[in-house]
């Protein structure tokens, strides 16, 4: 690890890139050192705006709103270059930062809203809200004295009303079940980890599973934290889970990819207009090369999701399983701006090891793709996977893949349509699984609060029959199954089931992943291979 992150230091552009513009000057920040330039607006190339702008200033009708311009502008300017570079104001930057950073201020709570309230799922251990005695399933009423029950607030609304600054204090009222009294509890807010690790567990005696969100700061600890656990419970092969995950910071997939590849082999390399070529190669440190490697992805892994996959694919370390990934091959460098806004800015292309870009063309059905995948069957049928031959290239051992439009797997899974029938699907909409389980995760609270394992979840369900239950709530709110509908869906309804309310338990997404993967195609297939 020492070595390659010694290359990564060398490397500035792949580091934050800070600029603050102040008159006609911009200072660039690269790695603790600044760079003074002067802003070049005499190039030619940007006059006629400067024109323009001028112009307006000097005779337009009416006095001009300079801030609403300026913010209207620039992210139109910025789509005009390619579907990822984008303006970030104040408020979007520093909520897209927190995402990555690993960390925010806030009370310590996650919640679902199963109606039009607020119920606490999980209380973050060790954080502000555990201390002050929040508990899961208590419900929020209020939040320094604001009514935000049972007046379907905008989720984002509330969580804005929760978050501050730390050590800032904010009074929330909740109601317990079982006691009759709103409940006070005035908590003093704190730095809030943010786990981009989602579970990790043992499936089988040999084989551990992992599920990474997004790509954050804290990624590559994280990852490795739960490699140690695992090995000691006996594993030697990992499913790693990658679907959905958007992305991310480089440093952490080359950091993830270098502990699986033998020395000199390259993970990633990235050239751009401005930028040199990169070549970024494993230095043999990884402590997972041992491992049997399965890879899970689909058309919401992204970003550094296919720097990690394609690394793994191109080099012939692992199986790549799932569906034909997003198709982003751009870098973008944060450029952060003295009033706190910013910009993504696109400054290079990614090559896979065996020189494959992934990008899909952004042409006008760029926002469309995944539903075309829909639309000429490509979620159901790999021989309906549009490849470009003129982009064929072969790995070490001879294995043809393609580029132009992100990861194709080694082997593919389609959209599994097993148990969905009308019922399914009306139930869904309705969200009456999700609020079923916090029903019945607010009947069987003091059972729930006492979960340590999930034998002890399973001994809990083998006492409920949550099938004649939910029957009867799904009849209360309007809807009855068709013939044979109920048989054809039971399975999955009690699956969903059985996760939501184990997510309710001390166990929540150790309870949640494991019970919801007993039916994913995707990890029945890794399991197989």
């Amino acid at each position: 690890m020492s070595k390659i992150n010694e290359r990564l230091k060398s490397v500035p552009w792949a580091m934050l890139i800070i600029i603050f513009l102040s008159g006609a000057l911009a200072y660039k920040i690269y790695s603790g050192f600044a760079i003074k330039r002067e802003l070049d607006i005499t190039a030619g190339r940007w006059d006629k705006i400067l024109l323009i702008l001028s112009q307006v200033d000097g005779n337009y009708v009416d006095s001009v709103d300079h801030s609403r311009v300026t913010e209207d502008v620039i992210p139109y300017i910025l789509t005009k270059l390619d579907p990822h570079s984008l303006y970030l104001s104040p408020e979007e930057l520093k909520s897209a930062d927190e995402q990555l950073q690993g960390n925010f201020d806030g009370i310590g709570v996650q919640f679902n809203v199963p109606n039009d309230t607020a119920v606490v799922i999980n209380v973050i251990p060790g954080g502000p809200s555990e201390r002050a005695g929040v508990l899961s399933g208590d419900r929020l009423v209020k939040v320094n004295g604001e009514l935000v029950a049972g007046i379907k607030m905008n989720q984002d609304s509330l969580v804005s009303r929760l978050r501050g600054k730390s050590g800032t204090m904010v009074n929330v009222s909740v109601k317990r079940v079982g006691v009759k009294d709103l409940i006070g509890f005035d908590i003093k807010r704190d730095k809030i980890p943010v786990k981009s690790l989602d579970v990790s567990y043992m499936i089988n005696d040999t084989t551990g599973y992992i599920k990474l969100s997004r790509f954050t700061r804290t990624s590559y600890k994280e990852f490795m934290d739960a490699i140690s656990l695992l090995r000691k419970e006996g594993m030697r092969s990992l499913i790693f889970d990658l679907r959905g995950n958007t992305g991310g910071y480089l440093d952490q997939a080359l950091l993830l990819s270098n502990e699986f590849l033998n020395k000199g082999d390259l993970i990633v390399y990235m050239k751009g207009r401005h930028r040199p070529r990169q070549d970024f190669y494993a230095d043999n440190n990884g402590k997972c090369r041992d491992l049997s490697l399965k890879v899970i992805i689909d058309e919401g892994s992204a970003s550094s999701s296919e720097i990690f996959a394609g690394a793994i694919q191109d080099n012939d370390r692992g199986v790549i399983i799932g569906r034909r990934s997003f198709g982003k091959g751009l870098v973008q460098e944060p450029i952060y701006f003295s009033d706190n806004s910013g910009i993504r800015l696109t400054v290079a292309r990614f090559y896979t090891p065996t020189g494959r870009s992934i990008q899909k063309p952004y042409d006008a059905n760029y926002r469309e793709d995944i539903i075309e995948r829909y639309r000429h069957g490509e979620m159901m049928s790999a021989d309906s996977i549009r490849q470009n031959d003129s982009l064929m290239y072969k790995t070490p051992k001879g294995k043809t893949v393609y580029g132009g439009g992100g990861i194709t797997p080694d082997i593919f899974v389609p959209i599994d349509t097993t148990g969905i029938s009308n019922f399914f699907i009306k139930v869904s909409n309705m969200g009456l699984t999700f609020r079923f389980s916090a029903s019945m995760a607010d009947e069987y609270r003091p059972s729930l609060n006492k979960i340590k394992s999930m034998k002890d979840l399973n001994n809990l369900f083998k006492e409920v029959n949550f099938e004649a239950r939910f029957l009867s709530f799904a009849a209360a709110n309007g809807i009855k199954p068709g013939v044979g509908e109920w048989e054809e869906s039971k399975d999955l309804i009690n699956n969903h089931i059985k996760a939501f309310i184990g997510r309710y338990s001390p166990l929540d997404d150790n309870a949640f992943y494991p019970i919801l993967l007993e039916k994913d195609n995707m990890v029945i297939a890794a399991i197989e291979q």
